[in-house]
C-alpha cells in the first residue's frame, strides 16, 4: 500500500497530537473520530536487568513497593483486556543477575514468552555471558530479537534480524532494534570483539526504507545515549537525570520514524517527548521494571497518519497488582533448581547501598576486598557493575551475585602517579560514576571544568608523585579499558586472583560480620 505521511499536525501542551483538514471556508475542521480498530496501545520496558522481584520504594511517598516482574505481567494483562490492539516491546538490557548467569540468560527469554512480548531490541547486557550465547539462547525466543547495526567483524553478515512487521487487526506495524555505538563501550571488550557496532542511523535509514510504503506505523527500539547511572533511587535525584539527546537526534536525522522507544540511559519520560523535525513520539521508562510504560495511537482511517495519543509511565504498584501465577511458578521452578543461591556465605553489620556519582558504603565493601586478596596497593571499582543494594544481615550467595552478578577477574596492574591521575580525572567527570577506591584518598572540586577537576591524590596522607609506581587491583572489564577507561590498557596483567564473587566470597568467609566500610575515601571541596 502506499504510505501517506500524517497530515497537518498541531503539537498542543498537553503531549497530544491533533489532526486538522481544510474546510469549505479555508478554516480548519476536526478530522471524524476514527475507527476503533485503528487504535493501536504500546506497552515497553526497557533496561529490566533481571529485577524480577517488588523493592521498597523508599523514595516515593505514595507506594510502599514497587516492581516486580509478575505483578508487571498482572498489570499487563489487565491492560490487554480493556485496551484495544495491545502489543508489548522492550528496548534491550534482559539479562544480569545470578539466575541470568545461571541459566545463559535461559531464564530471561522464558519469562518474556509467558509475558507475551512481541519484539526486543538487543542490549548491551546480553552480550554479558559473549556473543557466542546471545546467538545461541536468541533463538528460544518466540518473538523477534532485533539489532540492525550488528555485524560480524568486516562483514555484511547481520547477527541478528533487523527488522519485523507485526500486523493486528487490520494495522501493521513495522519494528526496528538497534544498539547504540557507546553502550557498545559498556560491554567487556573480549566479549563483543566479534561484532561490528555500525552507525545505527545507517542501519535504521536501510530498514525504515524497506518498510516504509508496507505498513500503517514504524516503531523504533533503541538502546543507546549515556549509560543510565546504577542507583536505586536515581528517577528521584536530579543529578543523576539523563538526557535523550541521542534518540532525538536519531528521529531527527532519519524520516519516517513514527515512534522511539528507547533504553540504556533510563531517562524516564512521564510524558511523550516529540522531536519538532519529523514529529516522532520518543519515550523511555526508569527501568528495572519498576514502571511500565504506555502509549496509545490513534491513526486516521484513510491517512493513516497519527492523529491523537496519549503516552505516560505506569508505577507498578506491587500491593495494587497481584502477582501472576505463572510467572511466580516459572522464578520457583529455576530457584528450584539452584539451591546453592540460597546459600548463607555471611553477615553484614547494615545494609550497604550503591551510589554512582559519590563515595559509597558498597563500593568501599568491594574495593576493600580486592586489596584483601590481591596484595595491592589499590582497589578500584567501575560503579556501574553494582546492580543492586546490598542488605543488612545474613547475606545469601543470590543477595552478592545479584548485587555483582558479572563473572569477570579480579586483575592486577601496576601504574604510575600520571597514570592515576588520568584515570581519576576521567571517573571526575561522572559520564561512567565516580570510581569506588580502597587504599587513596581522592580530594576534587566538581565545580571546575572537567579534567581539571583532581585536586589531590594520596596514599597514607602522603601526594602520590607522578613516577610513583603503584599496583591497582580492579575487575576485568576495567582493566580491559571498558567504560572508556583507555589509561588501563597501558599496562599488563601481573596477575588474576580469581572472580569477583569468588573473591567476595573469600572475604565475607573471614569475618564473623562484616562491617559497613567508613567514608571519607573521596571528598569534594566544593561542597
Amino acid at each position: 500500500m502506499l504510505r501517506i505521511r500524517r497530515p497537518c499536525l498541531l503539537v498542543v501542551a498537553t503531549s497530544f497530537l491533533v489532526a486538522c483538514q481544510p474546510g469549505e471556508n479555508g478554516t480548519k475542521e476536526a478530522i471524524p473520530a476514527p475507527a476503533a480498530g485503528d487504535v493501536v496501545t504500546i506497552l515497553f520496558t526497557n533496561d529490566v536487568e533481571s529485577a524480577y522481584d517488588p523493592i521498597p520504594a523508599y523514595w516515593l511517598d505514595d507506594l510502599a513497593t514497587i516492581g516486580g516482574i509478575a505483578h508487571m505481567t498482572t498489570l499487563i494483562d489487565e491492560i490487554r483486556s480493556t485496551e484495544p490492539n495491545v502489543l508489548l516491546f522492550d528496548s534491550g538490557d534482559i539479562f544480569t543477575g545470578s539466575l541470568a548467569k545461571l541459566t545463559d540468560g535461559e531464564l530471561a527469554f522464558e519469562l518474556m514468552i509467558t509475558m507475551g512480548y512481541d519484539a526486543m531490541a538487543i542490549g548491551n547486557h546480553e552480550f554479558e555471558y559473549g556473543h557466542d550465547i546471545l546467538e545461541w539462547q536468541k533463538h528460544r525466543a518466540s518473538f523477534p530479537v532485533l539489532g540492525a547495526n550488528l555485524f560480524y567483524k568486516g562483514t555484511q553478515h547481520p547477527f541478528a534480524q533487523a527488522h519485523t512487521v507485526i500486523e493486528q487487526e487490520g494495522v501493521r506495524i513495522g519494528v526496528i532494534g538497534i544498539m547504540g555505538q557507546d553502550a557498545a563501550t559498556a560491554i567487556i571488550p573480549s566479549y563483543i570483539e566479534p561484532i561490528d557496532v555500525i552507525d545505527p542511523a545507517i542501519a535504521v535509514r536501510k530498514s525504515v526504507d524497506e518498510l516504509r510504503d508496507d505498513v500503517d506505523l514504524i516503531v523504533l527500539l533503541t538502546h543507546q545515549g549515556k549509560t543510565a547511572p546504577m542507583q536505586t533511587d536515581a528517577e528521584s535525584d536530579p543529578r543523576l537525570q539523563r538526557d535523550i539527546d541521542a534518540d532525538i537526534a536519531l528521529a531527527g536525522a532519519v524520516p519516517g520514524i513514527d515512534v522511539l522507544l528507547a533504553g540504556h540511559a533510563d531517562a524516564g519520560t512521564p510524558v511523550p517527548v516529540i522531536n519538532e523535525k519529523s514529529g516522532t513520539i520518543i519515550m523511555q521508562t526508569y527501568g528495572q521494571a519498576t514502571h511500565l510504560g504506555y502509549l496509545q495511537i490513534t491513526l486516521d482511517p484513510e491517512s493513516r497518519g497519527i492523529v491523537d495519543y496519549d503516552g505516560k509511565l505506569i508505577p507498578v504498584d506491587a500491593d495494587r497488582w497481584k502477582a501472576d501465577s505463572r510467572i511466580d511458578a516459572k522464578l520457583a521452578q529455576y530457584r528450584a533448581a539452584h539451591p546453592e543461591l540460597l546459600r548463607i556465605i555471611g553477615r553484614t553489620a547494615g545494609r550497604m547501598n550503591r551510589r554512582y556519582i559519590e563515595e559509597s558504603d558498597l563500593g568501599n565493601l568491594f574495593t576493600d576486598a580486592f586489596v584483601a586478596a590481591s596484595g595491592a596497593d589499590i582497589g578500584l571499582l567501575h560503579n556501574g557493575s553494582l546492580r543492586k543494594d546490598l542488605p543488612g544481615g545474613e547475606i545469601q550467595l543470590v543477595d552478592l551475585l545479584d548485587t555483582y552478578p558479572f563473572v569477570d577477574d579480579v586483575n592486577v596492574k601496576s601504574f604510575n602517579g600520571e597514570q592515576l591521575r588520568q584515570i581519576f580525572e576521567q571517573s571526575l567527570t561522572l559520564e561512567r560514576g565516580m570510581l569506588q577506591v580502597a587504599g587513596i584518598e581522592v580530594t576534587y572540586d566538581l565545580s571546575k571544568p572537567e579534567y581539571q577537576r583532581l585536586v589531590s591524590l594520596q596514599r597514607n596522607g602522603a601526594e602520590i608523585a607522578d613516577d610513583e609506581e603503584l599496583t591497582i587491583a580492579a575487575p576485568g572489564f576495567l582493566t580491559e579499558g571498558g567504560d572508556l577507561y583507555e589509561t588501563f590498557r597501558e599496562s599488563p596483567v601481573m596477575r588474576s586472583v580469581g572472580k569477583v564473587p569468588d573473591v567476595m566470597i573469600d572475604y565475607f568467609a573471614g569475618h564473623d560480620v562484616v562491617p559497613v566500610p567508613p567514608r571519607g575515601r573521596q571528598t569534594d571541596v566544593s561542597r
